[in-house]
């Protein structure tokens, strides 16, 4: 029976283990599947904490149903009466500019504005910046499938305000990435075909608008909204996960390396332990990839440490409503990294989902580090909350202390696309050897819809490739 060993626990190979099990039942091949992580835990950064009647996610959150894998996993887990949408009442996004707050205008689609009065009264962009951003419908596109920054298509399209006060801290921020470097094909690629196909980004942003359904609930599940979630948190996908996947789990398992042998890999745990396999899937950061494959191939392994990765973190603050002067009507702010602030945007979380505080309280999630400010990652706890505190003083007038915070670190966390790397990872999928597998954020997508596609083709590419067993 052949054996396959999945390294690395996060929702990456944990969904590898279990779409490799469901597609072998379907095609009628017996497979062993062992599942190898080095920490204690299953699941990667996806980590959900219950505390005092609040719901504090110390990674994802929450997933985009616009790739939909992430929704079909949790359909077939039998997860759908635990859905819950964003709250359409607070739906919006502030922007933190000129030293307040200014609203998002309304229509405004990713970063393109579709409905004119609202932008035409927004006091975010100044005249000339909007008229900048209109000269999009008259800017002729570029036709060419070659690679360009994030930076370079948001100024060649619409000018750098929209770079400024939009691109940057929504587009970048999604990624933890500089625009200047980030990979318009490997992260947006949506925009450069609109581009291609509509002749402007405005006209095909009105197209889909036009053509898009409303939110509408089904069979009595909630209506579905671009981010969804799941009610006890998202580290529920991780439980329901394991529980479908009968694989031979090794927790705190390091591998120290892969070793080929005549017909399979020897995976070496210990001096004592190891595992061998006819197919080896990484579902591991690049660089924890490439020490492993390190003397299997050199190359490759040099190739996946040229991915580039930036330390993350977020900080959980829990507040009395009452200690809060803002509204909070809507789902958080970004900040341009031209106000000159220390942290990178923060979440309204009890605004932006049910069930996530208590009603006379509310909870928020500020990002920090990233590539903008990686000194404020080295900063200690107290040192960093004071920071965030001064930050949302300034940005909020909260001037009393939290109920409590809850700090995550990330560090090496957040894998860089920069120009070229839908090139670079086709290229390191071309090299790798036979029977040897790499899935995970580093390549093809950051968000738990990327890393779930990429698992369920991993899990295909293998069951494809052996034979039925008699």
């Amino acid at each position: 029976m052949p054996h396959i060993a999945v390294i690395g626990g996060g929702i990456a190979g944990l969904s590898t283990a279990y779409y490799l099990q469901k597609q072998a039942q379907a095609a009628g091949v017996g497979v062993r599947i062992t599942l190898i992580e080095a920490g204690e835990q299953l699941g990667g950064k996806i980590r959900t904490e219950h505390t005092q009647g609040f719901t504090i996610e110390g990674g994802p959150d929450s997933f985009i149903t616009q790739k939909p894998a992430a929704l079909k996993l949790v359909h077939e887990l039998g997860l759908d009466d635990q859905l819950i949408p964003t709250n359409a009442q607070n739906k919006g996004v502030f922007v933190f500019h000129g030293g307040k707050l200014q609203a998002l205008p309304e229509g405004v689609m990713l970063i393109v504005p579709t409905h004119i009065m609202p932008f035409a009264l927004s006091p975010l962009f100044s005249w000339p910046g909007k008229l900048r951003m209109g000269l999009d419908l008259l800017l002729p596109a570029r036709r060419d499938d070659e690679d360009e920054t994030l930076a370079d298509f948001i100024r060649r399209r619409l000018g750098e305000e929209a770079l400024d006060r939009l691109a940057e801290p929504m587009m970048a921020g999604i990624y933890n990435a500089e625009a200047e470097h980030q990979s318009i094909m490997a992260t947006f690629p949506r925009f450069r075909a609109i581009e291609k196909e509509y002749g402007s980004l405005i006209r095909g942003m009105l197209a889909a608008r036009k053509h898009r359904p409303a939110p509408a609930a089904a069979n009595g599940n909630p209506p579905r909204t671009m981010f969804m979630s799941l009610r006890p948190g998202v580290s529920q996908l991780v439980d329901a996960l394991i529980a479908a996947t009968p694989a031979d789990v090794r927790l705190n398992a390091p591998v120290q390396r892969i070793l080929r042998r005549a017909h399979d890999y020897q995976i070496v745990l210990g001096p004592e332990s190891c595992v061998c396999a006819d197919h080896v899937v990484l579902a591991t950061p690049a660089y924890a990839a490439a020490d492993l494959l390190e003397g299997l191939r050199s190359d490759l392994a040099a190739a996946l440490r040229r991915i580039r990765y930036v330390d993350t973190g977020t900080v959980s603050v829990a507040y009395r409503r009452a200690d809060v002067g803002h509204n909070l009507k809507g789902f958080g702010l970004v900040i341009p990294r031209s106000a000159g602030r220390n942290i990178n945007a923060v979440t309204w979380t009890s605004s932006k989902w049910e069930y996530r505080a208590p009603d006379d309280a509310v909870l928020m999630r500020v990002f920090f580090g990233g590539s903008r400010h990686p000194e404020i990652f080295a900063l200690p706890d107290d040192e960093l909350m004071a920071v965030v505190q001064e930050d949302l003083r300034l940005m909020m007038g909260i001037e009393r202390p939290p109920l409590f915070s809850r700090i995550y670190r990330w560090q090496n966390a957040s894998p860089q696309y920069d120009v070229g790397h839908v090139q670079r990872v086709d290229a390191l999928t071309a090299a790798c050897p036979p029977g040897i597998h790499l899935t995970g954020s580093a390549y093809r997508g950051v968000g738990l819809p990327d890393c779930i596609a990429q698992a369920e083709d991993t899990a295909q590419d293998i069951i494809a490739g052996l034979r039925p067993s008699a």
